[in-house]
């Protein structure tokens, strides 16, 4: 088979010269893994946050099949998808949710580390509970992203847990003997009046960050219905809906743990019925002018990168969706200036707030 790690594409994400496919910790996790691959029965290998398909389509090459998949990134799917079609190994895995069956008799494990010690200890718990008592979990990552804490997490699910030998800046833990297991759990908090609930790994947890704050404090009213983009917990949708009661609000994010915290979020404040909350790779499944009102609160890094290339994609794609005379209500860091680009790819943008680090802007629709 005519396969090479290095033929990879992050595409529909962001590529840049420095921002790659595969890394250090991708090619590490399949070396260390190789043996305990070998000879594996279908449907017994899982990959959970495989970041653009290194992991699933490594092992694939190697003959294994059946593999199930977890990306917590619609992008991270569909580059996976992609690259398994160019090189003809796309009916060798399924994608799932983060669920039981995910895991469910699993023997071999591969997962790249989250920096939330939070999400480290739900999925671990979610393994403990369903995989098979023989599972054997390859967890790696580069090692500025690791702690020591994370080698605790997982002794709190696992009997045993090895650290591999460093190498290129990466480092491989290795767990078995799971014990403890549980199913994740949203963690729950009482903020300004909204009730908020984040499993683990969601952008600021079981808060509101300070920039969502300003925003939910100069919130305008909506028309005719409003989009939450890049929700997170879905705190505006729901700020949005409680406010509101005729309203109706839809909240999209691509990350999978954040759709998932923001509909338990609509559920805990009561709006469920109100509050639309979809997995979305920016506004992809909303047509063109089809939107009055969206609000934003723009990341600044795509998996585990920073770039300043994320938000101009969001507000060209938030243009698309608006109306003529439509409006993106956004928060910004200050320091990143985006007023140009809102100005040059949506249209005439006013400040409504600033504090001592964030801005708030409103653009028109031209």
């Amino acid at each position: 088979m005519n396969f090479a790690l290095d033929d990879l594409s992050r595409w529909p994400d962001i590529e840049g010269p420095d921002l790659v496919a595969v890394d250090a910790a991708d090619r590490l996790l399949l070396d260390e893994s190789a043996g305990d691959r070998a000879g594996l029965a279908d449907g017994s290998l899982v990959v959970i946050d495989d970041a653009y398909g290194a992991l699933t389509l490594g092992a694939a090459a190697a003959g294994v099949r059946g593999i199930r998949v977890h990306q917590d990134a619609l992008s991270g799917e569909r580059a996976l998808t992609a690259n398994a079609l160019r090189a003809g190994l796309d009916t060798t895995f399924t994608s799932h949710e983060r669920d039981a069956d995910l895991v469910r008799d699993a023997r071999v494990i591969l997962l790249r580390l989250p920096r939330a010690l939070r999400a480290l200890d739900d999925i671990a718990g979610l393994i403990a509970a369903y995989a098979h008592p023989d599972v054997v979990v390859y967890a790696g990552g580069r090692i500025k992203h690791m702690t020591p804490a994370m080698n605790d997490v997982l002794r709190g699910r696992f009997a045993r847990v090895d650290v591999t030998h460093a190498r290129q800046k990466s480092r491989v833990l290795i767990a078995r003997g799971p014990h403890d297991g549980a199913d994740p759990r949203p963690e729950a908090a009482t903020v300004d009046g909204l009730e908020v609930r984040a499993f683990g790994g969601v952008f600021a947890g079981a808060s509101i960050d300070i920039g969502t704050r300003l925003l939910l404090a100069h919130l305008p009213e909506p028309a005719d219905g409003a989009i939450d983009f890049a929700c997170g917990t879905g705190v505006v949708a729901a700020a949005w809906a409680t406010r509101h009661p005729s309203v109706r609000v839809i909240a999209t994010d691509r990350s999978a743990v954040a759709v998932a915290s923001a509909r338990a979020t609509a559920e805990a404040n009561g709006v469920a019925d109100r509050v639309e909350v979809l997995r979305d790779d920016l506004l992809g499944s909303r047509p063109d002018a089809s939107a009055s009102l969206i609000a934003l609160n723009p990341p600044f890094h795509t998996a585990g990168a920073i770039t300043e290339g994320i938000a101009p994609r969001m507000f060209a794609d938030a243009a698309r969706v608006l109306r003529p005379g439509g409006e993106l209500w956004t928060v910004w860091n200050s320091a990143l200036q985006y007023r140009p680009a809102l100005e040059r790819l949506v249209g005439p943008t006013r400040q409504v707030a600033r504090d001592r680090k964030f801005t708030v802007t409103a653009s028109t629709r031209r």
